[in-house]
């Protein structure tokens, strides 16, 4: 087994704070709310200005505050009932795990996959990394089985 990168032990390393927890808790609280009244500005609002949003296996990023917007926008644009049924969560000083049940109707186009109007549901794990600097969220690695068609 290869030994972990230094970030990766620094991570390890890190001391469990309960108040930091507590506080790494309600942003996500705040997130998740903000996500489902689907306000940008309430989502933008819990994430440092440097934030990255990736999706993987397509290993497609969006960067800083703008791009955040904007995947937020194509998001609720290409699936705009989409709805994250919770299955699993995770917190500590490195920030939040959660694993959800994603539903929604494909309305539009969203990682080059042209909208299907189906109805779909797929499984999402979702690293939110926290940012003791700014006590916001670096952004999400969202890891996702989401069906894809062949082009």
């Amino acid at each position: 087994m290869p030994v972990p990168k230094e970030e990766v032990l620094e991570l390890m390393r890190m001391t469990v704070d309960p108040a930091e927890v507590g506080e790494i808790r309600e942003l996500w609280k705040e997130h998740s709310k903000a996500e489902d009244s689907r306000s940008i500005e309430g989502l933008l609002a819990t994430l440092s200005e440097d934030c990255v949003y990736t999706v993987y296996p397509d290993d497609v990023s969006w960067h800083g505050h703008e791009g955040a917007a904007r995947f937020y926008t194509e998001l609720l644009t290409a699936f705009p009932d989409i709805v994250f049924e919770l299955q699993n969560i995770v917190i500590g000083p490195q920030g939040v795990v959660e694993e959800a049940i994603v539903t929604g109707t494909h309305r539009a186009t969203w990682l080059d996959q042209e909208p299907t109007g189906e109805r779909m549901t797929w499984r999402n794990a979702i690293f939110f990394p926290w940012d003791r600097e700014s006590r916001r969220f670096k952004g999400e690695r969202v890891y996702t089985d989401m069906p894809r068609r062949v082009t």
